[in-house]
């Protein structure tokens, strides 16, 4: 990371030619496979999921961001594309779980010992970093989030699910590193869904996913996308213990939660990705708008310990509305970086 760096969280919005909107929408984020959300015939769909790409590559690139991501375009969720392509999860029985909204949902159902048998993540980290000369970004979910989307029928109890799901995330991370992908984030909803049980166990398992792991590392954690969580808190209940955590950045949403600049001195010696982008909205941000959030976060960390970002992942929006809000980001971290004379 260098200084003021911009990135995306992870995804960017996919095509209506290629995945239906409506179904992506639905009741909530996938969680087990969703297969009949694709648009294209399965013959075509690699060679369809591989243009999108592109495009978001472009876009990313046309908007002047820093840190760039495949997009996630060929997931059909941050979450789900990963959970169940690992061993032990049953490939025909569909298990129960409870969403963030205390409601029931479907997700993997784990019978078996957790295992990844092979690379997950890796074919689509190779075509990123063979598509552009920006640094890059990949992301994985984590543990922590992993064991509380599971209707958990093997292990113990869902701390032994936890650090099993670890040794698998450590993995895929240990190849994304060894592709040389610049950052590797670990995605953690959760931590604030299930504070009270992440206080238990779920830094444990983030280190664990982590170890021996040298590319710069996130944790990026949030009270969910705003396509389906309109009202948010004004504070984190998992913050304090992320400090302990062996990243290198925590990624937090700030501007839809309206959180207060000085939330970042919680965070040291950790960097922050301080979310400048509010996703709950269309409306675009103007840059000055964006250079005075970042001005109120530098109050409180040093340039060198400071990302910028949108608040979470940006598959919800439509692409010119997304387009125009990264543009904006750029740009009000341009202003900054120009008054700082870096």
């Amino acid at each position: 990371m260098t200084i003021l760096d911009t990135t995306v969280m992870g995804s960017w919005p996919q095509p209506a030619w290629l995945i239906d909107h409506e179904m992506l929408l639905g009741d909530g984020v996938p969680r087990v496979r969703a297969a009949d959300m694709w648009k294209v015939e399965p013959e075509h769909l690699a060679d369809a999921i591989e243009a999108a790409t592109l495009v978001a590559i472009a876009d990313q690139e046309g908007a002047g961001i820093d840190i760039i991501t495949d997009g996630e375009i060929g997931r059909e969720s941050y979450f789900n594309h990963f959970a169940n392509a690992l061993g032990g999860v049953d490939q025909e029985t569909i298990g129960e779980g409870t969403n963030r909204r205390g409601g029931k949902a479907e997700v993997p159902l784990v019978n078996g010992p957790i295992e990844r048998r092979e690379p997950v993540e890796l074919e689509a980290a190779r075509f990123l970093r063979a598509h552009t000369d920006r640094r890059t970004k990949v992301t994985v979910p984590g543990p922590f989030t992993l064991s509380q989307l599971a209707q958990n029928d093997y292990y113990a109890d869902q701390h032994e699910l936890a650090m099993a799901y670890a040794q698998a995330v450590n993995e895929e991370l240990r190849d994304l590193q060894a592709a040389g992908i610049d950052v590797l984030q670990l995605d953690e909803p959760y931590l604030q869904a299930n504070a009270e049980t992440a206080s238990v166990f779920a830094v444990e398992a983030i280190s664990a996913a982590l170890d021996g792991i040298e590319a710069t590392t996130t944790l990026h954690t949030c009270y969910g996308y705003a396509a389906y969580v309109k009202s948010k808190e004004s504070g984190y209940p998992f913050l304090d213990p992320l400090a302990g955590v062996p990243v290198d950045f925590v990624a937090i949403e700030a501007a839809q939660p309206r959180l207060e600049a000085s939330v970042v001195e919680r965070l040291a010696p950790r960097g922050v990705v301080w979310g400048v982008i509010d996703l709950g909205t269309e409306d675009v941000e103007t840059p000055e708008a964006v250079a005075a959030k970042i001005r109120a976060a530098l109050e409180h960390t040093s340039p060198d310990q400071l990302a910028l970002g949108p608040d979470c992942g940006m598959k919800y929006l439509p692409r010119d509305r997304a387009k125009a809000k990264l543009r904006a980001l750029a740009e009000g971290a341009a202003i900054v970086r120009a008054e700082l004379k870096l």
